[in-house]
């Protein structure tokens, strides 16, 4: 077979994918200098708007093949977003340990037990109820064992949440309303000895993409959280905030954690 083709060599290396996949079904898409892009602009949103604050990049990945997710881990990416727990469940183990994982879809109680097994699960983002944080802790506690034999480094890691706010009003959304996300990052606080409220996160509008209003709603919403966790400064909880479409205003606006799939990975495919 033909060594020309970079990612015809990640498959033969891999003989899972091989069966699962061929060469040819991989997207061409130009991961690195998307990834580049992006960066960049972010830099620049920076750099030009003096801000003092760091702005993650999260490359959402859901729908994508493993071979252009290692494609933007060998260019120097280690935060990924999945939106499905079964997918980032396949995904996980076929992946370097060193990456952090993102669950930002909307998960259902049921689920958390497959998705407390992963190792690296470094946030959930989606977290809007009592009963899913309850699940959350009881499924991150009875899975550590689990955890560490995968990963010895993962022992004794308490799990972070954001807590997902409806800024928008859409009823087809997600998240708490805005009054509701002190209430419930101290349910948590008091009730989640192994969860640890990181942040906030909100997704925008109907067709994703957000409004400065939006995010202005989940600065206020910060504020609130902080005073009622008795945070001396709420710039120790995180703003998760834009998108493709959006992330260098939100980045401007004090997003600490942007996600941003298709600019990276080029457009989703449903049609798995």
């Amino acid at each position: 077979s033909s060594s020309s083709s970079s990612s015809s060599s990640s498959v033969r290396s891999n003989p899972v994918m091989a069966e699962a996949a061929p060469a040819s079904a991989v997207p061409d898409v130009d991961v690195a200098g998307n990834l580049g892009r992006v960066r960049a602009a972010l830099e620049e949103t920076h750099a030009t708007k003096s801000l003092t604050h760091t702005t993650r990049l999260v490359a959402v990945s859901k729908t994508k093949p493993v071979e252009l997710l290692q494609a933007a881990y060998d260019a120097g990416q280690r935060d990924f977003g999945e939106n499905y727990v079964q997918e980032l469940a396949e995904k996980a183990p076929e992946m370097p340990l060193d990456i952090r994982w993102h669950f930002i879809g909307h998960l259902q109680s049921n689920k958390a037990k497959v998705l407390c097994a992963i190792p690296n699960l470094a946030v959930v983002e989606t977290v809007d109820t009592e009963k899913l944080a309850l699940e959350l802790e009881k499924r991150w506690v009875a899975l550590a064992d689990e955890r560490a034999e995968k990963d010895p480094s993962s022992k004794g890691r308490v799990l972070s949440v954001f807590i997902q706010v409806n800024t928008s009003g859409e009823e087809s959304k997600s998240g708490v309303e805005p009054p509701d996300a002190a209430p419930l990052a101290a349910f948590i606080t008091e009730n989640c000895a192994n969860l640890k409220v990181a942040g906030l996160m909100t997704i925008g509008m109907p067709d994703y993409t957000a409004t400065p209003e939006n995010f202005e709603c989940l600065k206020k919403c910060r504020s609130d959280v902080a005073e009622r966790l008795g945070l001396p400064d709420e710039n120790v909880l995180e703003l998760s905030m834009g998108m493709s479409s959006d992330f260098a205003l939100a980045s401007e606006m004090g997003s600490t954690n942007v996600r941003v799939g298709s600019t990276i990975f080029g457009a989703r495919n449903y049609n798995k």
